[in-house]
């Protein structure tokens, strides 16, 4: 026996390794008809280790005070070598992940990878999905710039049109009578500590319980229903070496469109990175238009066309918390979009739709137009979800096949 088959065996006999490898990896049979949307899935924890890795080096040299915080940023970006591509790829790196988490879950939507028996990987993926939200609202104030400043005075005082506990909610959440020093300190320790170890942890349940129950494919049929006579799924094939090679070919593309963003257009137009974040906070000097992140924009536009303060609140998190509920508002009969009826697929397309136009509304400013268009498409987006039971119910869809289409 070899020198690294003995230390394998003695490792094995102390911790499963080898098991725990065959079981995630090289004897985890996934369906061989993967397609261009389950890229997304390892992408996202590609860009969870590039938000890891450089967010580690930031902290080396990051104030986390009010009189130091937006200096410190203007060091790493002028005077400590190599700075600015850390700094930029965290920075792009954030928008990154929630374009990948957006197709990610929009390709869960197309293929009914929420249906049973993958209900709790839905659920934990939207557990991931709001600790990924408050991670990048935490860490948005970190650079202490005005926009920065002026937006979370803006999602700080939504606790407040709660009654009766709203203004001392905000005043607990901000740990301070105002933002200030401390407010930025424990965003920090939020942002660093807190909300990493719980993503981290969610990632890993994601991981386990996918691996539990088998991937889904975009026909949407169970692959171990079929199998030979050594228990192979006639339709799967080894996760590694094939998938962890097909991979890759996608992470390179991501890379070459990821670092063509941090090194010709890191302000995104000013949608990753807005022009007044470039200035210290400043509580006398409010932005002209005062909007969050990209990624937050559909849910904000959603707050701003309901007249009512509270109303507006409670209409943003019910725009969230209906998507946990999607495996039980789905009564159709087959998992894929690729069988389900015209009254599917119309639903689906309506509510692309609305979610992009809502984000577009949310980062422009009022006028009586976007406030009406904002208003309609928030309407076509709870729409998408409360018939959702009756048109999955009763539309007529098409028999998937028995083995999976379009495999190698």
């Amino acid at each position: 026996m070899s020198m690294g088959k003995k230390i394998m065996h003695w490792v094995d006999a102390r911790f499963p390794a080898t098991e725990t490898y065959e079981y995630h990896m090289s004897k985890y049979y996934a369906p061989k008809n993967f397609n261009f949307w389950y890229f997304f899935g390892v992408l996202s924890m590609v860009v969870l280790v590039n938000q890891l890795v450089t967010g580690i080096w930031l902290t080396m040299m990051y104030n986390p005070s009010a009189e130091g915080a937006f200096a410190s940023v203007e060091y790493i970006m002028r005077d400590v070598k190599g700075g600015w591509l850390i700094r930029y790829m965290h920075s792009t790196g954030a928008s990154a992940f929630f374009v990948v988490v957006y197709l990610h879950m929009f390709r869960a939507l197309l293929y009914g990878s929420y249906q049973k028996p993958r209900e709790l990987i839905w659920l934990i993926g939207m557990g991931i999905y709001l600790a990924l939200m408050a991670e990048g609202f935490f860490g948005y104030l970190l650079p202490w710039g005005n926009m920065s400043f002026w937006g979370a005075q803006v999602i700080l005082n939504l606790p407040a049109a709660l009654p009766v506990i709203g203004d001392g909610l905000a005043e607990w959440v901000r740990g301070d009578y105002i933002i200030s020093g401390i407010t930025l300190n424990r965003f920090f320790a939020l942002h660093v500590v807190a909300i990493p170890l719980v993503l981290v942890g969610l990632v890993f349940m994601h991981l386990v319980a996918l691996h539990h129950v088998g991937s889904n494919n975009p026909d949407g049929i169970d692959i171990k229903k079929l199998k030979d006579k050594n228990g192979v799924p006639l339709d799967g094939i080894e996760f590694h070496p094939y998938y962890t090679v097909h991979d890759m070919v996608g992470i390179v593309v991501f890379f070459i469109c990821f670092f063509a963003v941090v090194f010709f257009f890191p302000e995104g137009g000013g949608f990753f990175l807005e022009p007044p974040n470039f200035e210290a906070a400043n509580s006398l000097k409010t932005p002209a238009h005062i909007a969050p992140v990209w990624y937050y924009t559909p849910f904000y536009a959603i707050l701003r066309a309901v007249p009512n303060k509270l109303g507006g609140v409670v209409a943003m998190g019910a725009a969230i918390a209906v998507l946990f509920l999607i495996p039980w508002l789905d009564r159709s009969p087959v998992r894929s979009m690729r069988y389900k009826g015209i009254l599917s697929k119309i639903a689906l397309t309506v509510f692309a739709i609305s979610f992009v136009a809502l984000g577009y509304l949310g980062a422009t400013p009022t006028s009586d137009i976007a406030t009406l268009a904002a208003r309609i498409f928030t309407v076509l987006y709870f729409l998408f979800f409360l018939l959702m039971p009756i048109y999955t119910a009763i539309e007529k869809c098409k028999q998937p096949p028995e083995r999976v289409t379009g495999g190698h």
